[in-house]
C-alpha cells in the first residue's frame, strides 16, 4: 500500500483540509477535462457595473415575489415527485433492496457501516435526509474521522439529488442528465475510495 514519508496531524482541522482539497481539486480536474475534450467558443467579456444606489423596497419585494413564484411553479414540484419515488420505493419494498444491493460498494470500498447505504441511496432522493443521517453516526459514534471524511466527500461529490437530475433534464435533455449522473457517481465513489487510502496511509485511524 502506498505510504507517503510523512505523517499528517490526526485531528479536524486536517480531516477538513483533506476534504477541501479533494473537493477542490476534483472541481478543477473536470473543469480543465471539460474544457479541453468540449471547448466552447470564446467571447468578449464586458460587464457594466450599475450606479450604486440604495434598494428600492418595492424593487426586493417584487424581484422577492418573482422568485418564490418560480420556486413554487419550477423545483418544488421535482421535490415532490423525489419524495413520492421514495415512497413509492418503500410502499413496494424496493428500497431494502436497493440498499443492499449498494452495501457491498459502501462496506467494501469506502469502508464505511452498511447504515451509510441507506444514508448515500435515501440522500439522493431527499437530500437534507443524507446530512442528517451522516451526522447522527458521526455523533453517535458510528464513524471514524477517515468513515466521516470519506463520507462527506462522497456525497459532496453527489448529484445534490433527484430533483437536480429531472431540473438538468428539463433544461438539456434526459441523455445529457443521463450521461452526467453516469459520470459523476463512480467519480464520487471513486473519489471517496481514494481518499480513504490516502488518510489510512497518511496516518488516520491507526496504521493502515
Amino acid at each position: 500500500m502506498f505510504r507517503p514519508p510523512w505523517r499528517l496531524p490526526n485531528n479536524a482541522t486536517s480531516a477538513g483540509a483533506i476534504w477541501f482539497v479533494a473537493v477542490a481539486g476534483v472541481m478543477v480536474i473536470v473543469g480543465w477535462l471539460a474544457a479541453r475534450l468540449l471547448p466552447g467558443e470564446r467571447g468578449d467579456f464586458v460587464i457594466e457595473l450599475p450606479p450604486m444606489r440604495l434598494p428600492a423596497l418595492s424593487n426586493v419585494l417584487s424581484k422577492t415575489v418573482a422568485r418564490v413564484e418560480w420556486y413554487l411553479k419550477e423545483a418544488l414540484p421535482l421535490f415532490l415527485v423525489g419524495t413520492f419515488v421514495l415512497f413509492l420505493l418503500d410502499r413496494l419494498r424496493l428500497l431494502d433492496v436497493v440498499i443492499r444491493a449498494g452495501e457491498p460498494v459502501v462496506t467494501g470500498f469506502l469502508g464505511l457501516p452498511k447504515e451509510a447505504s441507506a444514508a448515500f441511496l435515501i440522500g439522493f432522493l431527499r437530500r437534507d435526509f443524507a446530512a442528517t443521517r451522516l451526522f447522527d453516526m458521526s455523533r453517535g459514534g458510528g464513524l471514524s474521522v477517515v468513515q466521516l471524511v470519506v463520507a462527506m466527500v462522497t456525497i459532496t461529490l453527489f448529484i445534490p439529488c433527484i430533483a437536480n437530475v429531472f431540473m438538468i433534464a428539463k433544461e438539456r435533455g434526459w441523455r445529457t442528465a443521463a450521461a452526467m449522473a453516469a459520470f459523476i457517481f463512480p467519480l464520487a465513489f471513486a473519489m471517496g475510495g481514494l481518499v480513504r487510502v490516502f488518510m489510512l496511509a497518511a496516518g488516520f485511524g491507526g496504521t493502515p
